[in-house]
């Protein structure tokens, strides 16, 4: 599928999502996506930004939530305006849809909402690329009834996202059968590597995470085959107003992109073979 000047899936170039969590500042959020961007073009690869206008889903009443609708909607159309970046951002109201569609390339449904079927028909509506994010209580073939929910709307611009299953208290785990398993309904995969590090609610009154075991865990995707990484990343992530505990530091990011580039060709390069010894046997 198109997003903006990129193609995902079918065999394209790997995409990266990144961008930190939430908008925290107008000013933050350019500097963040100029920062990304530049990195993707010294490493060649293609990136989409994302950043969160409202987190409604957030440990605490308390939790910062970001600028809300019109203001963050202004500062991510300042973003698209000077960097050129396709941009992703959640909603999580079926009236956000429409104005949200207006200044943004993607539009993200939320882990713990990609049932709510108003949501989803209104995002699909808008006719722009939707991401829906497998909630951590879903097996991977359940997400082919929300796939449904949008591609019944006439949009077959779908990407069904990976982001870890619930595992006992606080801990999310990813099976790596999933991101296969997803591949198999026929949309482009993503895996969010970052939320999968999540541990839902588990520090005083805000979410926990394992961010150092980001690179071991992207790998891991990667090598399994999926079309697009999502990671969130910040600066200084023990300043992050968001997900401080499970993002990326952006002064790894370069590095982190191209080892997973190396890995992507690595295991294309392995689905080649493979496809080549099955001809030659047959």
């Amino acid at each position: 599928m198109q997003i903006g000047s990129l193609s995902v899936g079918g065999g394209h170039p790997l995409v990266f999502i990144a961008g930190p969590c939430v908008i925290e500042s107008a000013q933050h959020v350019v500097d963040a996506a100029s920062a990304i961007r530049d990195i993707a073009r010294r490493c060649g690869v293609p990136v989409i930004f994302k950043a969160s206008y409202d987190k409604a889903n957030r440990t605490s009443r308390t939790s910062f939530r970001g600028p809300g609708l019109d203001a963050g909607l202004k500062a991510l159309a300042d973003v698209r305006d000077r960097t050129g970046l396709p941009i992703l951002t959640d909603i999580h109201e079926p009236s956000h849809a429409a104005p949200a569609a207006a200044v943004v390339d993607v539009l993200q449904i939320p882990a713990f909402l990609c049932r709510q079927t108003d949501l989803l028909v209104a995002a699909a509506r808008t006719g722009k690329a939707v991401n829906v994010k497998k909630g951590p209580f879903l097996a991977p073939s359940d997400m082919r009834h929300a796939i449904d929910k949008v591609t019944a709307e006439g949009n077959q611009a779908v990407l069904v996202t990976e982001r870890g299953v619930s595992f006992g208290y606080h801990d999310l785990v990813v099976d790596m059968r999933a991101l296969p398993m997803l591949r198999e309904l026929g949309y482009p995969v993503v895996f969010d590597v970052t939320h999968s590090l999540q541990l839902p609610g588990a520090g005083d009154g805000v979410t926990a995470g394992l961010a150092q075991y980001i690179e071991p865990l992207a790998s891991a995707g990667v090598a399994a085959g999926v079309d697009a990484v999502f990671m969130e990343v910040h600066e200084e992530p023990s300043r992050a107003k968001s997900d401080a505990s499970n993002a990326l530091r952006l002064d790894r990011l370069e590095p982190l992109i191209l080892k997973l580039t190396r890995i992507d060709a690595a295991a294309r390069e392995g689905v080649t073979a493979d496809a080549s010894m099955r001809g030659v046997r047959s």
